[in-house]
């Protein structure tokens, strides 16, 4: 209830009138059944504008973070996450993932359309990266259509660390519905979860016209996040940590002359 409450009376309007969404491919969305709606991942808001063009409800696997936080602030992200029908999950890997995937198969197994971004998380400079083949075996588990997804200009409205929108128009494109039945029972194969996964992303960069890059988005953030801790300067304190200089030093010797 909170769900449609949010879009259609509370939320929703608002957003429409401010943000002017546009929607290219809603025909391809099956009317019911489970089905998987493959999006890049741009920005936070991501979650919140494909739902909103859709006529049916999207269902997203968020990171438990937002389900765990504390104080006023923590319980209200829970809520408004709980609210929106999202799932929390672990996304730590291991047997946490196997756990993810088995939700997801919950929500496409009962009929819904549940939301995944192949790339794992938002990119960090607006580029494409390598998919994770969670998206794979979901489909082949499921035995569900995937629906490429393309949001355009979330990145402008919302891009990484900034907590309040600017005013501007999103978009969101969907492509042609992908048919991986010719790989059933080849959910096991690497290398089939690989090709699939590859497929996917393939058609998010045709419908994005985002650039590729053949590096998963977290390695490339780790990447980055070095390279800063490296140009950053020292902090006062590590600085006073240092040996004292004499302030006065004792001039070095001259150079002999030539020949001596």
């Amino acid at each position: 209830m909170f769900y449609w409450l949010l879009k259609r009376i509370i939320l929703g309007p608002i957003l429409h009138a401010i943000f002017r969404p546009w929607v290219r491919g809603e025909e391809h969305v099956p009317e019911t059944g489970g089905a998987i709606l493959a999006s890049n991942h741009l920005s936070f808001s991501d979650s919140i504008f494909l739902p909103l063009v859709l006529k049916r409800r999207v269902t997203f696997l968020a990171k438990s973070d937002y389900f765990t936080g504390r104080g006023l602030k923590g319980r209200l992200t829970a809520g408004f996450f709980k609210g929106l029908g999202q799932l929390p999950v672990d996304r730590s890997g291991g047997q946490t993932s196997e756990a993810a995937l088995q939700t997801g198969l919950k929500v496409l197994r009962r009929g819904d359309l549940l939301g995944i971004y192949p790339e794992g998380t938002r990119s960090p400079d607006g580029r494409l990266y390598r998919g994770k083949t969670g998206v794979a075996r979901l489909a082949l588990e499921a035995g569900v259509p995937v629906l490429p997804v393309a949001m355009i200009g979330t990145d402008k409205v919302q891009p990484i660390g900034r907590k309040v929108p600017r005013i501007g128009r999103v978009g969101v494109v969907i492509g042609t519905p992908l048919d991986f039945s010719r790989y059933d029972g080849m959910q096991d194969d690497r290398f089939v979860l690989r090709s699939i996964t590859d497929e996917i992303v393939y058609e998010l960069m045709e419908l994005s016209g985002q650039e590729y890059t053949d590096v998963y988005a977290a390695t490339m953030k780790e990447r980055l996040a070095a390279a800063r801790r490296a140009v950053r300067p020292p902090s006062r304190s590590s600085a006073s940590r240092q040996p004292p200089q004499d302030p006065d030093p004792e001039p070095a010797p001259a150079e002999p002359p030539a020949g001596v």
